[in-house]
């Protein structure tokens, strides 16, 4: 590991640091937003100051000239906003009010931000003197003038807080936040290119367009190339979203305002390239009834009790002619014929739209211990009437008692077991992977369990011969039930001692 990235993430544990120290001075509701709001401001105010010593040395009197900053998608960031000007407030009683009206100006100055900004910094509930230890670690340990690097580090600072925070905040962290490793594993199978239109139609925190826009980088293209929608029923989450794309530099259309996707499609008329999206899992009620005659709905109305299908159809809808969709769902998808779930799968399967389905590991997410699956949807499939299982459950390793992750390693292998499956190159391994046909498909009743089909993965052997292990394995059985009925036994006396009768 290189000094630079020692450096970023000290930096980033600093702010998460800070961040803890907040908490017992704010309330819980709030402190998620001042710590994302700091970091937009902090780099907005960098982009600015950068662009404008550039203009400032060109001569040609354009500091302060709006459009020369629009130009290269930077905010334009009024006087009395800029960091320098927050700096010296730090240890004021007034600190939380002039970040507030900073937070003003800037809506004020740029429109597409109205609204998004938190402006919760007076809260006499949120202790100055501690807002302001906040405001000096911003200011002292970030220097554009050493790292040149600056928007970058404070992109992936933003990162790092939105994930730190969906851990604490547990179920409701799930609402804005999808693990990174998942993210990456659905961009690195799906490959989005250059010149694509991206689509979320629950996008959280838009932590989808992010691993996007970095694949396309990664790969010689110019991240800047690529077409971003969105749409995200909670408010707060659709601000955090709205910055988080603006730290990155993302141009992207996530409507006027926050709407729920079913009932209100902010971006009917789209056909996406490429669909990411973790929806809210087995999400109810979702509105149904109102929405009984949807053009949605081409393979069957789903049930009330359930948004899953309604969800998959809804991307369905809005793909490209060769669009691809990876989106996240619970098992329970997979095997379902609640209501009239099982018939949508069996007609969307009947169109050879599913691709591919990996069985993901346990504990992957903060918010659910439920295991979960990948869905890869496609249209005009290079393998037409066949469908790619994948049994990843052993991946990952775990980073605590409670969380696992995938290594880079286990994503790349996920990655190449697709792309051997589609070059027609892939051969079956035993309790990992397996190709079927629709026909296949259809004998296991339409259900799309990953395990119907890689079966279990294939034992070393021991040298024990059979007939001797069976007999082993029978009298060791024998021996452990003989122990529970004599523990049954001694509990069963003891509680009659003490005057209970079972």
């Amino acid at each position: 590991m290189n000094k630079k990235t020692n450096v970023n993430i000290g930096f980033e544990k600093q702010i998460w640091d800070a961040a803890c120290v907040l908490w017992g001075h704010i309330p819980a509701t709030e402190y998620r937003k001042v710590i994302v709001g700091l970091i937009f401001l902090r780099y907005i105010s960098s982009a600015f100051e950068k662009k404008y010593q550039e203009l400032v040395a060109e001569g040609d009197g354009f500091e302060d000239d709006k459009d020369a900053y629009m130009m290269d998608n930077i905010f334009f960031v009024p006087e009395n906003a800029r960091w320098s000007v927050i700096a010296k407030f730090a240890h004021t009683p007034e600190i939380g009010t002039v970040i507030d009206n900073a937070m003003r100006a800037i809506e004020d100055e740029n429109k597409s931000l109205k609204n998004v900004l938190p402006k919760n910094y007076a809260n006499p509930d949120l202790d100055k003197r501690i807002l302001g230890d906040v405001v000096d670690i911003f200011t002292n340990h970030i220097d554009m003038s050493e790292t040149g690097h600056d928007e970058d580090l404070l992109g992936r600072t933003y990162e790092y807080c939105i994930a730190m925070f969906a851990e604490k905040e547990g179920a409701g962290g799930g609402e804005f936040y999808t693990p990174s490793s998942v993210v990456k594993t659905l961009v690195e199978i799906l490959k989005p290119f250059e010149n694509c239109r991206v689509y979320d139609p629950a996008c959280g925190s838009g932590g989808m367009f992010v691993q996007s826009a970095k694949f396309i980088q990664a790969h010689s293209g110019n991240r800047n190339n690529i077409s971003v929608y969105g749409q995200e029923a909670n408010a707060d989450t659709w601000k955090m979203a709205k910055m988080n794309m603006a730290i990155r530099g993302i141009e992207a259309d996530f409507g006027l305002h926050h709407a729920d996707t079913f009932s209100n499609d902010l971006h009917k008329s789209l056909k996406a390239d490429f669909i990411l999206a973790n929806p809210p899992f087995n999400y109810h009620p979702w509105g149904q009834d109102k929405l009984t005659e949807d053009i949605r709905w081409k393979y069957g109305v789903p049930p009330a009790n359930n948004a899953n299908y309604a969800w998959i159809q809804h991307m369905i809808h809005h793909l490209a002619p060769n669009g691809k969709i990876g989106l996240v769902l619970a098992n329970g998808a997979l095997s379902t014929q609640t209501g009239s779930e099982g018939k949508i799968r069996k007609r969307i399967i009947e169109d050879d739209l599913i691709e591919d389905i990996v069985a993901m590991p346990t504990q992957l997410f903060y918010s659910v211990t439920i295991p979960v699956t990948l869905w890869f949807i496609t249209k005009n499939k290079k393998q037409s009437g066949k469908t790619l299982f994948i049994d990843a459950r052993k991946m990952g390793f775990m980073v605590d008692r409670k969380h696992r992750d995938l290594s880079d390693e286990d994503i790349a292998k996920l990655s190449d077991t697709f792309t051997a499956f589609q070059n027609g190159t892939l051969e079956d391994v035993k309790g990992f992977c397996a190709v079927a046909t629709t026909e296949d498909i259809a004998k296991q009743d339409y259900i799309l369990t990953p395990g119907r089909y890689v079966g279990i993965e294939e034992q070393e052997d021991d040298g024990e011969p059979f007939d001797e292990k069976m007999k082993r394995l029978t009298s060791e059985l024998s021996e452990m039930f003989k122990k529970s009925h004599e523990l049954e036994n001694e509990i069963r006396e003891k509680l009659e001692a003490i005057g209970y009768d079972i």
